[in-house]
């Protein structure tokens, strides 16, 4: 990476320049933090322990609540650090790794989602083949290759990112480092056009997995419709709704912070969009999830006895 002797260091947007204000982003964040880490914490732990939830919706869940944390983990501390120390600075490797590491997981979580789908698929309608479709070897495979394919196109795009010369200065009008930023930093168009045609072809394969989610769904839905009963449909769509919620939050704070039209775009309605889909969905998905599985709560309610009593 040639980068590394001309730059040092990025400059990463500042919420406010008021110390009042700082303070109070630096607070608002430690408080959505915890609750990430406590909501997500909660899941991982009550999935592992319970036995009854081994099973491989639940399996996936876990997966998701382990992706959760790591990439909030990722951008929101040294955010927070920054607005409690009232600085700016990342170091180049830093932002390099905070690139690396928040591409990969948001990459790894789309491909989990949409292996989610596929299990709901398999659950609602093809109930009868669905511990040999997904038996847990199977799970574990599927798990493994969201996670390698989200690394692996992490690596190509990082590596790609910051091989490129950068001249127009280290300011990032970000408050996180992400490639789109970076790249606006490069020195030539034709670098800059040969990286971003290497980001839509990451993103035909996102959009192969949208296509894929939506025919699942509607594969879901006609099969649902089919149920005679009131009672079996209401309990099949129950069992969709909090992976649907969950999918529509992290497509439509994505595609609005990326794709928003121009015309509305201003530097405070951008940062609020890059807060909104940087850490609701890590700090959301939990609560989803929770209140809308009645095992999930169940499992939850029994945990939360066994530790009171514990502490008695």
């Amino acid at each position: 990476m040639s980068n590394g002797s001309s730059i040092t260091e990025f400059l990463l947007l500042a919420f406010a320049d008021r110390r009042e204000l700082q303070l109070l982003h630096f607070w608002l964040f430690l408080g959505i933090y915890l609750a990430a880490l406590l909501g997500n914490g909660l899941i991982i732990i009550t999935i592992a322990c319970d036995h009854r939830l081994h099973i491989p919706m639940y399996f996936f869940l876990l997966n998701l609540s382990v992706l959760d944390l790591c990439s909030i983990s990722t951008t929101l501390p040294k955010a927070m650090a920054n607005s409690l120390w009232d600085t700016r600075a990342i170091s180049y490797w830093g932002c390099a790794a905070q690139v690396f590491f928040y591409t990969a997981l948001i990459s790894a979580e789309f491909y989990l989602l949409t292996v989610m789908a596929y299990d709901r698929y398999v659950a609602i309608c093809k109930p009868l083949h669905y511990r040999t479709l997904l038996s847990s070897r199977a799970c574990v495979h599927m798990a493994a290759a969201a996670w390698g394919t989200g690394f692996l196109n992490a690596l190509l795009l990082a590596a790609s990112t910051f091989s490129i010369p950068l001249c127009q200065g280290n300011a990032v009008d970000q408050f996180f480092c992400e490639i789109p930023q970076i790249l606006k930093l490069s020195c030539s168009d034709s670098d800059y056009l040969r990286k971003v045609g290497l980001i839509m072809v990451s993103a035909c394969f996102a959009f192969g997995c949208f296509v894929f989610i939506v025919v699942s769904y509607v594969q879901i839905f006609r099969a649902v419709l089919r149920i005679p009963s009131e009672q079996g449909r209401h309990k099949a769509f129950c069992t969709c709704l909090p992976h649907l919620a969950m999918v529509s939050l992290f497509l439509s704070t994505g595609i609005f912070a990326h794709l928003k039209p121009p015309s509305i775009s201003s530097p405070f309605l951008d940062l609020v969009v890059s807060v909104l889909y940087l850490v609701v969905p890590p700090a959301v998905n939990p609560l989803i999830y929770s209140t809308r599985n009645q095992e999930l709560k169940d499992a939850l309610w029994k945990l939360a006895q066994w530790m009171l009593c514990h502490r008695q």
